[in-house]
């Protein structure tokens, strides 16, 4: 067993943790942030995408032992104030989502994209999240949320 320390959501948590313990198994089962979905367990989806460190990161590719000491933003971390993120308002406002399972690591995906390049074009978008696959969408109403986050900046 190994004692882990990170930042998650702005808030310090420390737990005792298998060495072979999954950062996304450590967010949904030891700390209830089930905002990050599982969806296929070898980093193919990017519904577990998460921002650790402020980059985009698979939570399924990393033990919790290796995000000891880091900071991790997830889904439920992202509003601030009762105010959604741009990108989760994007979401909202220009239908994104359909099922949501996808929906938590796009959103990740788009904020760490933002970070980097404020202003993409719909290509540099399109290829921003094309770790992340949407079962149920064409993903022209992802493209346009993450436009209209862009906009509002």
């Amino acid at each position: 067993m190994n004692q882990v320390s990170m930042t998650i959501n702005g808030k310090m948590r420390r737990r005792t943790v298998e060495p072979r313990m999954l950062l996304v198994h450590f967010l949904r089962d030891e700390l209830l942030l089930t905002g990050t979905h599982v969806g296929c367990d070898t980093s193919q989806c990017g519904a577990c995408t998460v921002l650790l460190d402020g980059l985009s990161a698979k939570s399924c590719t990393i033990f919790a032992v290796q995000a000891d000491g880091s900071h991790v933003t997830t889904i439920e971390g992202l509003a601030a104030n009762g105010q959604l993120h741009p990108v989760q308002e994007g979401f909202w406002e220009e239908h994104g989502l359909q099922c949501g399972y996808c929906t938590p690591g796009m959103i990740m995906s788009a904020v760490s994209l933002l970070q980097e390049n404020p202003t993409p074009t719909e290509r540099q978008i399109r290829e921003g999240i094309s770790g992340n696959f949407c079962r149920c969408t064409g993903y022209q109403h992802i493209v346009n949320a993450i436009q209209y986050a862009a906009k509002k900046g």
